[in-house]
């Protein structure tokens, strides 16, 4: 038997390290770990009952990702967010997810049609309970749903970054409930045009959603 062979039955097993890494990451794309705040090793070595060996690796590992900065006599802190950067994020974003869209619509069926629908549900939902909380998490899942519908695994993972670049940049700049329910409303144009098996047409609306966001969220000047 090749290596090639048998490598690649071997279980995903997650280290030490992916662990902290994973639970970091999420803490920082929630908020619980804001723009600038500052990160004890030591005492997260304590609260995942582990070395400093496995933190230090999932630090690097979120330096090299930019969500963490390591400065000489200062430590360790969440990376600040920089706004004069956003408007180049929305402008790759509208690319990507007209890209998206349009592979998307030509891969639709049931499937991503219900999940796209639960996920819309959900957001209005949450909306009229006033959970705020909850949307930015909802929207992303939206828009993974498309980009894995794509069939391109990079897209999957572009999309993924700039949505935590934006996630991160609605801590310090949350959008308010009226935004919110236009993103809803720029949701459900999307899948109107999915269900109608409009290449040009989900192209067309998921660039216009992600330009209407950066319209309010960003501004010439910033």
């Amino acid at each position: 038997m090749t290596q090639n062979s048998w490598a690649g039955r071997l279980p995903t097993v997650k280290s030490k390290a992916d662990l902290v890494y994973e639970s970091l990451h999420a803490a920082i794309a929630d908020g619980q770990l804001r723009p600038g705040e500052r990160i004890n090793m030591d005492e997260l070595a304590r609260t995942f009952g582990v070395s400093k060996i496995p933190v230090r690796e999932a630090v690097k590992r979120l330096e090299s990702e930019g969500l963490l900065t390591s400065r000489v006599h200062s430590g360790v802190a969440v990376a600040e967010v920089d706004t004069k950067e956003m408007r180049g994020v929305f402008l790759a974003r509208g690319a990507i997810e007209e890209l998206v869209g349009r592979l998307a619509a030509q891969n639709t069926d049931d499937t991503l049609l219900a999940g796209l629908d639960r996920v819309q549900d959900a957001m209005r939902e949450a909306l009229g309970r006033n959970a705020m909380s909850e949307l930015p998490e909802l929207n992303s899942r939206f828009h993974q749903l498309l980009a894995e519908a794509s069939g391109y695994r990079i897209l999957g993972e572009l999309t993924d970054q700039l949505l935590l670049t934006i996630r991160r940049y609605r801590i310090v700049a949350p959008i308010d409930t009226a935004n919110w329910r236009s993103v809803v409303e720029e949701h459900e144009a999307i899948i109107d045009a999915l269900r109608a098996g409009d290449a040009d047409g989900a192209a067309r609306a998921a660039r216009e959603h992600t330009a209407s966001q950066a319209r309010h969220e960003v501004s010439e000047d910033d």
